[in-house]
């Protein structure tokens, strides 16, 4: 077994897999049902959550037959309803209803809720026997050990979703676990990977948003653009693996085709590479242990030529190394980091702050926070996440003065 906390599995049995998907609508969310409507036979659809967008979801709940659609926006429930009035589809909104949803009975729940928002509903959705994909790599940084523990508690598996973490996933069924020495992320670069260090000072959120690989949500591409993104999936993949932070290491490869390397005691080194489609890892995820077909390009290796690999560069893009600096730290730092990181994005796409303001500012909350031990319980992670989001606010205008 390669995840840490891993349930025993059932016998295969011919009866369809009765999922549940939290994000429905988001980049993830959609990918994961094209998945499903590709293969009605199966997959059973008890469960949608989505934000606000109500026309999707229901629309989304409908082809796919789903028993239960849930937006957590309580304003938008209205058009929900009236969306999916006469499908004898069942409606429902707000946080609470979100949690129950993730609690419905299912073998397997795709979690992809954004932001330290979706802690609370990918921690409820994990239950005895069950798989959870997860896609939410806030759960993991702001209350790693917390949701783990939990994970193996419950005897749920949990079946990591990000390109990264898959391919990682993936390279670890080749060896003992004992016999892993190091486990390298690999980084697109973003759109300002040959920027100068001027140019990037002076980035717009539009030039942010054009991830030259990937199609993402824009929270997840500008974490891409300053290279927070690996950073965050560097503590992420620590509290996946249960591996050390001198274990895990960073490479940029712009093309995005070679998407982790796990490197073994006797000097093999084991690269998982697929075209950069998300369909890949969740396909993975949704047929595990077994395989899909996927409908997915197939990778030509012959066509792309080459491939190449550098070194991230940490003073062009100072996100990546304060994550670094919060990986080694550990206790309550990652928290006090993915709070920051999620006002200071939100900051730079309302012209509040600078691209380089980003870094400035996450680096001053933790400085401001003097982050302790990590949060034992739910209620500790949101009341620290609440907490750092205040003084991160509070900071904010004299950073962006300074980044200016």
């Amino acid at each position: 077994m390669t995840v840490p906390f891993q349930a025993p599995q059932p016998a295969a049995s011919d009866a369809p897999l009765r999922v549940s998907v939290l994000g429905a609508t988001g980049s993830i969310g959609t990918s994961t049902l094209d998945l499903l409507t590709r293969a009605p036979e199966r997959y059973v659809v008890e469960a949608l959550v989505a934000n606000r967008d109500a026309a999707k979801l229901a629309a989304a709940a409908k082809a796919t037959g789903a028993r239960l659609a849930v937006v957590s926006d309580p304003a938008a429930y209205r058009d929900l309803a009236a969306a999916l009035a006469g499908s004898g589809i069942e409606a429902a909104a707000g946080p609470d209803a979100v949690v129950e949803a993730a609690q419905r009975p299912a073998d397997w729940v795709m979690a992809a809720v954004a932001g330290a928002a979706g802690l609370a509903p990918s921690l409820a959705a994990l239950a005895p026997g069950r798989k959870l994909a997860l896609a939410n790599k806030e759960c993991l940084v702001t209350a790693g050990a917390l949701f783990m523990r939990r994970a193996a508690e419950v005897g749920a598996t949990v079946l990591p979703v990000d390109s990264e973490h898959n391919a990682v996933f993936q390279g670890l069924t080749a060896g003992p676990r004992d016999a892993v020495e190091k486990v390298t992320l690999t980084a697109s670069g973003g759109p300002f990977r040959t920027w100068t260090k001027a140019a990037i000072a002076a980035a717009t959120p539009e030039q942010a948003l054009k991830h030259p690989n990937w199609s993402m949500g824009a929270k997840v591409t500008i974490d891409s653009a300053s290279l927070m993104n690996k950073g965050l999936e560097l503590i992420e993949a620590m509290h996946l693996f249960a591996l050390d932070a001198a274990q895990l290491g960073v490479l940029v490869h712009p093309q995005s085709i070679v998407h982790a390397l796990v490197q073994y005691s006797d000097g093999a080194v084991l690269a998982q590479m697929s075209v950069p489609d998300m369909r890949v890892p969740i396909a993975h995820c949704l047929a595990w242990p077994g395989r899909l077909n996927g409908p997915v390009a197939r990778l030509d290796l012959a066509a792309l030529g080459s491939l190449t690999f550098e070194r991230p560069d940490l003073d062009r893009f100072p996100a990546l190394r304060i994550a670094m600096e919060v990986l080694a730290a550990g206790g309550a730092a990652p928290t006090v980091l993915n709070a920051g990181n999620e006002i200071a994005v939100a900051a730079f796409l309302q012209r509040r702050l600078t691209f380089p303001g980003i870094a400035g500012l996450v680096a001053a909350t933790l400085d401001a926070m003097s982050p302790g031990n990590a949060p034992e319980t739910l209620a500790e992670a949101l009341e620290l996440d609440a907490a750092t989001r205040r003084v991160a606010e509070g900071l904010l205008p004299e950073i962006a003065a300074k980044a200016s």
